[in-house]
Order: structure tokens, then sequence, then C-alpha cells
């Protein structure tokens, strides 16, 4: 009963937090979200982009301070040293719950530039969340199916990668597609014990657009070694280990530019990203393994 009691406490204080801090950031943006809607010039865009980023990334901070606060989590980071703060990066992980998204936040704050996501067009319309996305460019992506819808979502996501090149930018992309599960692992039949099959098109979409500009691709792997958490396990405390394992990885140079002439492209780019697929699920055995509890 007191556990209980603990937990609805942290919650409470968790979610009183991430509302102070959404608000307070939200409102610091709206001046600079209007000023690149009503001014959309180059120069306006650079000044605007830069400080929303900044707003952005002390929300991100704020997130972090209060996940340590209401928890105790153990966290086992590896291969974050050497990333340019100034840089552009591609950035590719396994998804396996929302908290996937703040852990991520967590891991990369103060090392590269604020992560930009490919997300559900329909997140548009959370409130105050769903404009802050808007006001730091992220795609809104329809996946609907059928190939106007496609066409459709490689324009935004060109349009919005476009943008990204004013201020550095890291551009994440969940391969998978959705977060992974045992069931819909067995419903595509995926050849892989820990991962849903690897889609190339946000990614490629990307690569075409900012290839020769990102530095390096960031692979994450993320393992929750006692079971995959929840947004409630988060708030609540109850966040007790993660795993995060990062690798720099270069960019082959033939995939960094796909001029939509060269139809072997796609091929290339999904064997490649098929063999960072069959290493990240050896690596997750391995981390697994490796893992020794309190």
């Amino acid at each position: 009963m007191f556990q209980r009691l603990v937990y609805v406490v942290k919650a409470t204080l968790a979610s009183l937090a991430i509302t102070v801090n959404t608000l307070i950031g939200f409102t610091l943006m709206i001046p600079f979200a209007l000023l690149k809607l009503v001014l959309p010039f180059r120069a306006v865009r650079q000044v605007a982009d830069y400080a929303l980023n900044k707003i952005a990334d002390v929300w991100v901070a704020n997130n972090g301070l209060w996940i340590a606060a209401v928890g105790h989590t153990r966290w086992q980071i590896t291969g974050v040293e050497n990333f340019k703060r100034q840089g552009w990066y591609l950035v590719s992980s396994n998804h396996q719950s929302w908290v996937d998204i703040l852990v991520l936040q967590k891991v990369f704050s103060g090392h590269i530039p604020l992560l930009k996501f490919f997300i559900k067009k329909e997140l548009i319309y959370v409130p105050i969340i769903g404009l802050a996305w808007w006001a730091l460019d992220f795609p809104f992506m329809s996946r609907k199916g059928g190939k106007a819808s496609a066409a459709k979502d490689l324009e935004t996501a060109r349009r919005a990668c476009e943008k990204f090149r004013v201020v550095p930018t890291s551009v994440i992309s969940f391969l998978e597609g959705t977060r992974f599960t045992p069931s819909k692992k067995d419903s595509q039949q995926s050849p892989y014990q820990h991962l849903l099959k690897p889609k190339t098109g946000g990614i490629g979409m990307a690569l075409a657009v900012m290839g020769e500009q990102f530095d390096a691709l960031l692979d994450v792997t993320i393992v929750y070694p006692k079971g995959v958490p929840t947004f409630t396990d988060l708030i609540c405390g109850r966040l007790s280990d993660v795993i995060v394992d990062v690798r720099q990885i270069a960019i082959p140079p033939d995939l960094k530019t796909d001029t939509g002439r060269d139809p072997a492209y796609r091929t290339r780019l999904q064997t490649w990203v098929n063999g960072l697929w069959v290493e990240k699920d050896r690596r997750i055995n391995e981390l697994v393994a490796s893992f020794k509890p309190r």
C-alpha cells in the first residue's frame, strides 16, 4: 500500500514537472515561430531556428532532471564520445516503447544537436506539443499506404530535411517503423530475434537531401534488461535499468546521394541497413548476456 502511494506521488510530481516544463517552453517558442512564419527568409529562419532549438534543448535537459528525481535508474551508456555539437548526424535506433524517445534525448543531450523525428501526421493535433513539433520543423508523415500517400510523405520529408540544412540538426529514424512486439515480429516473419524488419524510406530521403552534410550515422541500440517499460513506469520511477550502446558509423559515399536515376540505389541502401540490423540483433544478445542485476 505504501509503495503504491509512493508511485502515485512520484507520478503526480513528474506529470506536474512535464506540464510546467512544456508550457514554459511552448510559450517561449511562440514569438520565434511566428517570426519565421511571417518572415520566411533564410536569415530570419537562422535566427528563429537557433532560438527554437535552444529552447527545446532546455526542455530536454529539464526532462532529464525530473527523470532522475523520481527514479533510481541505473544507466549503462557507451559510445557517446567525440561528437560535434555543431555537426549534422543521422541517427538510427531500435524501437520498443515511447520511453525510447526520452532515453535518446537524455543520452544525446549536450552531445549532438536536437533530435528531429519523422512522426505521424495525426500527432500535430496533440495539444501544445504538436504545435511545438511544427515550429521545430518535425516532418509529419501520413503513413496511410498507397503510392500517392508515399509520394506525399517523401515530398514532406524532403521539404523538412531542406530546412534542416539551416542549423546543425540530428535526424533520427526508427527504421522498424513501429514499436517492436513479439506478435509484430511473428506477423511479418522477421528474421531477427529482437527486431522487426528495417524500412529505408525515411533514412533514404534524409540521405538524398542531406547525405553529403551528415558527419556520420549514429547507430543506437537500446536494451531494457528487466522488461520494456511503459511511460507510466517512467513517471512512477519504475525505470530500473537502461543499456544504451552507440556506434558512430561512416556512411558509404555511394549512399550519400540519391538522384532518383539509379535503380540499384534502394537495393544497396537496403543491403547496408540489413547488415546493420544483423549486427544490432547480435549486439542486443551480447548486452543482455552481460547485464548484471543489482
